[in-house]
């Protein structure tokens, strides 16, 4: 959940950068954007298009691709009585689910109809495991601070008056509970009882059944959140040995699920443990934090990492698959529902930079360049090299404003360009929200299920500040796909050159903007025109010329008119007096071949056949006849290659 507000007042060095003056507009002639096709590509993982406790028919018009039951309330749930503890969210209490049928638990949980819903919309469930420890002791209400049990405390439930929020009127913390008030101890055998549960309902993760799974949920600030059972930060030593123990008891329940850890809750998770961060935003020991001392000088992710790496190397067995860090930006007021002043929302533009962008200082308490991906990238290749990248919990605020759907819909480019795994938004928008429809964009601009590529291709703007560009095309019909988002509140008109594609041809234009915060609107299409010489240097090469509107999403949707290469290698088997199996090789210089013709050639006429295999046993033939075979490669475009050299048999009389 965010953490701008208590976490900032905790930190004893924190400084907060005041946010300097919008930038100003450009003319057309200093803003430029390009595409290179023929530069290296890489995948988009339809992972990064995940959300948090999205509405289902929001869910289901999105395909969502994963949906993630996660926050401080997950920490300590127990699925057998449906109960969670609210922890510092609400007074610490111990909350029974609003169950239909209690008395059929553990059937019918709330994770189990969270997981339904998925189920329903095919889309991928993340669970968070406790580390922790502990669960609701019973399917009950409970404080874990009780105001007849500890005395008066500052704040009290309105509907539970004696639920208090631990803090004295004086101001101090209460101290020295007992953790039995409202929880119960627990350990790898409930991980092992809960994924037999849902194993048995749901199958496992390699056969439809819950696919993800979280270590606990931001365990480092712990000292803060759950600190009625947890009241000191977790240390290196405590955070490696509960994942092993929670971890290995995931892989051992169900070998193919993925976990996520350790689920920090932001910038200090990267290089401090929950010990380090509670005892030196007391102490001030933040240039020489004892527990990281103590491991070396080692910033926590660093080791941590290296700490799952050893233990596959021991057992065989990865128990660490995605290296997840949640991720709220600290400048003032980015994170808030409401998008702010002028100064706040250019603000919350910028700090999308923090996503990749070494050059860019982070304008807060932090006051260091962040470059979160690429970061978080270069701790796993120095320390476990295949993890992968997760940030299960993010925002950039103001989802239900149009500044906040610009800062949502550069993230998600963000997130594709720079080769994130795995990203799901914390507190998704509303299907009538703006920042539902910079999703839109994504996964279903049209309305008829039009996405966003799924393969990176090279983009750059010459002022990603005002005008961000992001290229990707697509497998399943090889369209590329461009998106621009202008974060200016003028119209920017720029040239985009397309190098690796002709010209002639056009692309459909798809914008959401102030004009109609009601929905995407399908503009009039725009000309490839043919680049400069000087700009092509002999490779095709193509320029749009546009105009974006000011605080507007585009999406330039190019269809693929290129077709693909001849089949090369085409041979024929030894023809019987009735067939002949033909063999190609598949073709690869397309990635949006999806099938091919086989064209047929006799005395009798001409006929061709369909198919999507690289092989085809051709009957019906007549025997001491003449045949003549080729084939042409079809794209998911429909565009046909050239046919191929041609081979001719003579099938044997009888």
């Amino acid at each position: 959940m965010p953490r701008t507000l208590t976490w900032a007042a905790l930190l004893s060095t924190a400084l907060l950068v005041t946010p300097g003056a919008a930038t100003g507009t450009a003319r057309a002639a200093d803003l430029s954007l390009s595409v290179d096709l023929t530069a290296p590509t890489h995948p988009i993982s339809p992972y990064v298009y995940g959300m948090n406790f999205a509405d289902e028919s929001l869910a289901k018009e999105l395909g969502l691709p994963v949906r993630r039951w996660g926050g401080n309330a997950t920490t300590r749930y127990d699925y057998r009585t449906d109960t969670t503890n609210r922890a510092s969210d609400w007074y610490f209490e111990n909350v029974p689910g609003d169950n239909p049928d209690p008395a059929g638990l553990p059937d019918g949980s709330e994770t189990d109809r969270f997981t339904d819903q998925n189920v329903r919309t095919g889309t991928d469930t993340i669970l968070t495991v406790p580390l922790i420890g502990w669960a609701p002791k019973e399917r009950a209400k409970a404080c874990g601070f009780s105001v007849a049990k500890y005395g008066p405390q500052q704040s009290t439930d309105p509907w539970a008056p004696d639920c208090g929020n631990g803090v004295r009127p004086d101001g101090t913390r209460i101290t020295g509970n007992d953790p039995h008030d409202t929880s119960v101890e627990i350990g790898p055998e409930y991980v092992t009882g809960w994924l037999g549960h849902l194993g048995a309902k749901y199958g496992d993760a390699a056969h439809g059944g819950v696919r993800f799974y979280n270590l606990d949920n931001e365990p480092d600030i712990w000292f803060s959140t759950h600190r009625d059972v947890h009241p000191a930060g977790p240390t290196y030593d405590e955070m490696r040995d509960s994942t092993y123990a929670i971890a290995g008891a995931v892989k051992a329940a169900d070998p193919g699920a993925a976990t996520l850890g350790p689920v920090g809750w932001g910038w200090s998770s990267l290089t401090l443990s929950g010990s380090d961060q509670q005892r030196c935003a007391i102490e001030g020991c933040w240039s020489n934090p004892p527990d990281q001392a103590a491991h070396g000088g080692l910033p926590f992710g660093e080791w941590y990492l290296a700490q799952m790496k050893a233990y596959e190397q021991s057992h065989g067995v990865r128990i660490l698959d995605y290296y997840d860090n949640h991720w709220y930006p600290q400048g003032s007021g980015v994170t808030s529902g409401d998008p702010g002043d002028a100064a706040t929302q250019a603000l919350r533009l910028r700090q999308t930079r923090t996503l990749w962008d070494r050059t860019y200082t982070d304008e807060s308490w932090i006051n260091q360049p962040v470059y979160l991906i690429p970061r978080m990238k270069d701790m796993i290749a120095r320390n476990y090299p295949g993890t992968k990248v997760a940030l299960t919990e993010y925002s950039f605020g103001a989802i239900g404003s149009l500044n906040g759907a610009l800062a949502q819909a550069d993230a998600l480019g963000i997130f594709g360009r720079e080769g994130a795994d795995l990203a799901t938004l914390w507190g998704p928008p509303a299907p009538t929200d703006p920042g539902a429809y910079a999703f839109r964009m994504y996964l279903n601009y049209d309305g008829k299920g039009g996405r966003f590529g799924d393969t990176s291709v090279g983009s750059t703007s010459t002022d990603q500040s005002q005008l961000a560009v992001y290229g990707a095309t697509r497998r399943s019909d090889g369209a590329l796909t461009l998106m621009v988002v202008n974060k200016t509140s003028s119209d920017l008109a720029s040239p985009l050159t397309v190098t690796g594609t002709a010209p002639g041809g056009t692309a459909q234009v798809y914008r959401y903007s102030g004009a109609n915060l009601t929905g995407i609107v399908r503009g009039p299409d725009v000309t490839l025109r043919p680049a400069p010489a000087a700009s092509s240097h002999g490779t095709p090469s193509a320029v749009v010329s546009a105009t974006y509107p000011a605080n507007s999403i585009t999406e330039l949707v190019i269809p693929d008119t290129v077709p693909p290469r001849a089949p090369a290698g085409l041979t024929a088997g030894r023809p019987t007096p009735h067939g002949v199996t033909l063999t190609w090789p598949r073709a690869t210089d397309n990635v949006a071949v999806t099938g091919y013709e086989v064209g047929q050639k006799s005395a009798a006429g001409t006929t061709e056949i369909a198919t999507t295999a690289t092989t085809l046993t051709v009957t019906g033939l007549s025997p001491g006849e003449r045949y003549t075979f080729w084939v042409r490669a079809r794209d998911g475009a429909g565009n046909h290659s050239p046919k191929s050299r041609s081979v001719s048999v003579t099938t044997p009389r009888r």
